[in-house]
């Protein structure tokens, strides 16, 4: 650190009042903030390569010079085993949106908010980034190309498949693994690859998005930031939350070059995610079976869901690899997985998915007028007791009223007087509390029994109500949570009203 220290004063003129060093991330770098007598701080880092650092540097300054939102690089030693960047604090976005990850994916709209404005920004390094960059600089090679895919998919192999003690062809396996290769890199890119495009790699300063650790950046193709962004497994973005990223992205995208059709880019970038989720098992097989690191081993269930469900849309061109990869999912350790993640997919199985199918001896079951009458709309309330319940307008006379009016009450302080169950303090109050969580899950479970029936019968009228003091806060984010866990699970057309704040929406059929 004397070195480091030494540096400072070379660039400052003066040593450093104070020097803390931080908390370690994956890599060997140690870095350090450094405040002088003003309370102003950088960040000194000591590094072990001198590749990997002078990667990070070139790209740091030729970033600044397209006024790109990274930090600046003041001072470098002679060696480059030292640096001295700007500080931009402490948060990062994986800080940030802990609430939404830890809730299990249920992310606050300034959460969601934060995401999309990263996704907006990335192709702007993406794309403005590669622009007179020579790519010769990066470490540890220049270009995202097929001997580099296929370390992966045997870093795959070696760290996880094997550890599993599972059966395979060596050479069949191997076919797919190059035939996925050549597919991979058979679409030339001249953009910046950022490598490891995650959230805690996104820093949250001045109230805008600044981005780090790129030294592992080289030229190559867009999709795969997107995969490692969108698809990780610990942040649980929804389906509905992850389409509207990605269509967040295609738009900004759009103004850097010009952009393959949706159903092509989609179709590779599912290609990519494929191609990543096989990585980063590799990874946390090594880190988690061989290092025993416990953070690793927890994200294995996540992302081998992630696997099962790719696997599932059978349109992978890598019959011997997705043969592999299905067994694998289907071993005792993870298929214990698969039994909790369809639990809460589900919420509740029949023996049969056709209600009409009865026990022999009961013979043939009977028809009402209203089955068979078509897609189901389900409208969803929030009303406040002191003004009724509010009226079934469909004629069917049927439906939940759920009382909120247990749970911890935000109405009765000051701050959130004046707010709603859909400002952003009273969502984290509410999920902080963790009473009204545990309320939605019970309702959950009845809505996920109560809608798939209906779908199976031809319904088409369902209705909850949630009902609370003054219809503001607490029935206002459980109405709004469960019209958006119904829609984004079964895909069908819902209807909000929060009756007492003359709000309506409707959340149209996918």
């Amino acid at each position: 650190m004397q070195k480091l220290i030494e540096l400072y004063t070379q660039w400052k003129g003066s040593e450093p009042l104070h020097t803390e060093q931080l908390p370690g991330s994956g890599s060997n770098r140690v870095y350090y903030r450094m405040t002088d007598d003003e309370g102003q701080s950088v960040i000194g880092c000591v590094g072990t390569s001198r590749d990997e650092n002078h990667a990070f540097i070139y790209l740091a300054q030729h970033f600044t010079k397209r006024q790109l939102p990274v930090p600046q690089v003041f001072a470098v030693s002679d060696d480059e085993l030292r640096y001295i960047q700007t500080d931009l604090g402490s948060v990062s976005l994986f800080n940030a949106i802990q609430g939404g990850r830890e809730a299990g994916g249920r992310y606050t709209v300034s959460e969601k908010e934060l995401l999309k404005s990263t996704i907006r920004e990335l192709p702007n390094i993406q794309f403005r980034g590669a622009l007179e960059l020579d790519f010769t600089q990066c470490y540890p090679q220049a270009e995202f190309d097929i001997d580099g895919v296929l370390f992966d998919l045997n870093y795959f192999k070696y760290c996880f498949l094997k550890a599993t003690e599972l059966d395979f062809h060596e050479l069949k396996l191997e076919a797919d693994f190059r035939l996925l290769a050549k597919d991979l890199t058979t679409e030339k890119c001249d953009s910046f690859l950022y490598r490891d495009f995650q959230a805690r790699n996104v820093m949250l300063s001045e109230g805008s998005v600044r981005f780090i650790d790129f030294q592992g950046g080289r030229r190559g193709p867009y999709y795969y930031d997107l995969a490692s962004f969108l698809w990780q497994a610990s942040a649980r973005y929804p389906d509905k939350l992850r389409q509207e990223l990605l269509n967040d992205y295609y738009e900004a995208a759009q103004q850097f070059t010009e952009m393959p059709k949706r159903d092509v880019f989609d179709r590779r970038l599912r290609l990519f995610v494929f191609f990543r989720t096989l990585q980063v098992l590799g990874a946390y097989g090594f880190r988690g079976y061989f290092e025993r690191k416990q953070h690793f081993i927890k994200s294995i269930p996540p992302a081998i869901q992630n696997l099962r469900e790719l696997l599932a849309s059978g349109d992978l061109p890598y019959p011997y690899l997705c043969e592999v990869l299905q067994r694998l999912c289907d071993l005792p350790q993870f298929r214990q997985i698969e039994v909790v993640a369809q639990r809460r997919a589900d919420g509740y199985k029949t023996t049969d998915l056709n209600p009409y199918n009865a026990h022999p001896k009961d013979g043939l079951a009977t028809f009402s007028k209203y089955d068979g009458k078509g897609p189901l709309v389900v409208r969803v309330f929030s009303f406040s007791y002191t003004k009724g319940i509010p009226e079934d307008e469909s004629g069917n006379g049927g439906g939940y009223v759920f009382d909120c009016r247990s749970t911890h009450n935000p109405g009765r302080y000051e701050p959130y007087k004046q707010l709603t169950g859909l400002d952003e303090p009273v969502i984290r109050f509410l999920e902080d509390d963790g009473e009204i969580l545990t309320f939605l899950d019970s309702v959950y479970k009845l809505a996920d029994v109560h809608v798939t029936r209906y779908m199976q019968r031809g319904f088409t009228s369902l209705m909850f109500c949630f009902g609370c003091t003054g219809g503001q806060h607490r029935s206002v984010y459980s109405a709004q949570h469960l019209a958006e866990y119904i829609h984004e699970k079964f895909g069908i057309e819902v209807h909000v009203c929060h009756r007492e704040q003359n709000i309506t929406q409707i959340l149209e059929a996918k």
